[in-house]
């Protein structure tokens, strides 16, 4: 599917941390910075890290099919094969996760591999795949 990439900004409090996160944890290739803000290449997708350390904040949660999902988060829908490479290296990395690797909704429509991480600024990250890609927005 040829879908268009999205942008998104956020805070951090520490862009150098937030660059070794972006880059050795995740495996994001760098874009343009400068000293207020890092450009990501997020699977394709540009994110920008911005030094804003009061804008930092603890999220609250909301339950969804038994996990408290931090109710600002952003993340990628990823192949199945490669969801699943990436939760491997992040848990070789020891990578601590908010919501460990599961799936959710089995067996009906929506069926999902997801799991949560956190930047060191607090920031919630989800990363899934779907078993048929057409039910992405299915309900």
């Amino acid at each position: 599917m040829n879908i268009p990439r999205f942008h998104l900004a956020f805070p951090v409090h520490d862009l150098e941390k937030a660059k070794s996160f972006y880059t050795s944890t995740l495996g994001c290739s760098l874009g343009r910075e400068s000293d207020n803000w890092i450009d990501f290449n997020l699977y394709g997708h540009q994110i920008v890290a911005h030094l804003s350390p009061k804008d930092c904040m603890n999220t609250k949660t909301n339950p969804v099919d038994g996990d408290s999902i931090p109710a600002r988060h952003f993340g990628v829908i990823l192949p199945w094969a490669e969801w699943e490479e990436l939760c491997k290296n992040l848990t070789s990395q020891n990578i601590k996760f908010l919501i460990k690797p599961r799936i959710r909704f089995e067996n009906v429509p929506g069926e999902q591999g997801t799991f949560f991480i956190q930047d060191l600024s607090g920031n919630a990250l989800e990363f899934k795949a779907f078993k048929n890609d057409k039910d992405v927005f299915k309900n």
